[in-house]
């Protein structure tokens, strides 16, 4: 029986404004940090190219697939870096003037080998004025994606997700080994659950949870939690960016998914009530 060597995967911790160029560089320049430090796997936040405020100022810097600069930016790092990289996720304009909240995956070719859209708008109202209404500016996927790394298989998932248990069940049920939670948590939802839904998602599925982030404070006055995390199958935290910009790194040991399942079975039943 073949077994999977561990690779170490890098989540990206970032304090990304409104100017789309800088927020690339920097993105970047991080990347190739932790490619330097061994990473062969590279994780990005949400909005990781954009943090912009208001539906008018995200639609009109929005754009198209076909001729996204960030998407174009990050293609050439992963064929640079000759790396796996997800691409966090980028506002990109569609046909009807909604935008798509979409994750990319990059191979080490620079070829787009998924996408993803985010199924869950982040329509809430937490009190004290703070109101998020994402469905206004921005469409809803509809469609899980797993896709194949050398490693294993990688479910994607983009930020409010979380809180919705079925959708990781459903990607650890379609072979999932590794799930991705790209986000810009804010302060408040943060520091109350966090920490908690991640490691739960992990403990859930068996799966190794890469969770890169957006810290600080953004335009418009918004606050982002950070704490970039690694957590493992059994759902212990490998690492935690904290608050600063950075990257965080673990290795990663495929056989730790097969383990943590034999252990407590739970994906493989499916509950029946009469």
């Amino acid at each position: 029986m073949n077994t999977i060597s561990p690779f170490k995967a890098a989540c990206l911790q970032v304090n990304a404004g409104n100017d789309m160029a800088a927020n690339i560089a920097a993105a970047s320049a991080l990347a190739r940090q932790a490619v330097s430090a061994g990473a062969a796997l590279v994780l990005m936040p949400e909005n990781v190219s954009m943090m912009e405020w208001g539906r008018r100022a995200i639609t009109e810097k929005a754009m198209p697939e076909e001729t996204h600069s960030a998407l174009k930016a990050f293609r050439d790092l992963g064929r640079e870096l000759k790396i796996w990289l997800h691409c966090g996720s980028l506002a990109v304009l569609q046909e009807s003037g909604k935008v798509a909240n979409r994750t990319y995956v990059v191979s080490p070719s620079g070829d787009v080998v998924a996408k993803y859209d985010k199924i869950h708008m982040f329509d809430v109202d937490l009190g004290n004025g703070e109101r998020y209404a994402e469905s206004s500016t921005f469409a809803a996927g509809h469609e899980t994606r797993v896709v194949d790394l050398p490693w294993g298989k990688l479910g994607l998932t983009i930020c409010y997700d979380l809180r919705f248990p079925h959708l990781y069940r459903q990607l650890a049920q379609a072979g999932a080994d590794f799930i991705t939670v790209p986000s810009a948590f804010t302060q408040v939802t943060g520091e109350a659950h966090w920490h908690v839904l991640l490691r739960a998602r992990a403990i859930e599925t068996g799966c190794f949870v890469f969770a890169p982030a957006q810290t600080g404070t953004h335009a418009g006055g918004r606050k982002t939690y950070g704490h970039a995390l690694i957590v493992d199958p059994w759902g212990k935290v490998l690492a935690d960016a904290g608050k600063e910009p950075g990257y965080i790194m673990a290795e990663i040991d495929p056989a730790s998914v097969a383990a943590a399942r034999a252990k407590v079975p739970a994906i493989h039943l499916n509950a029946t009530f009469s």
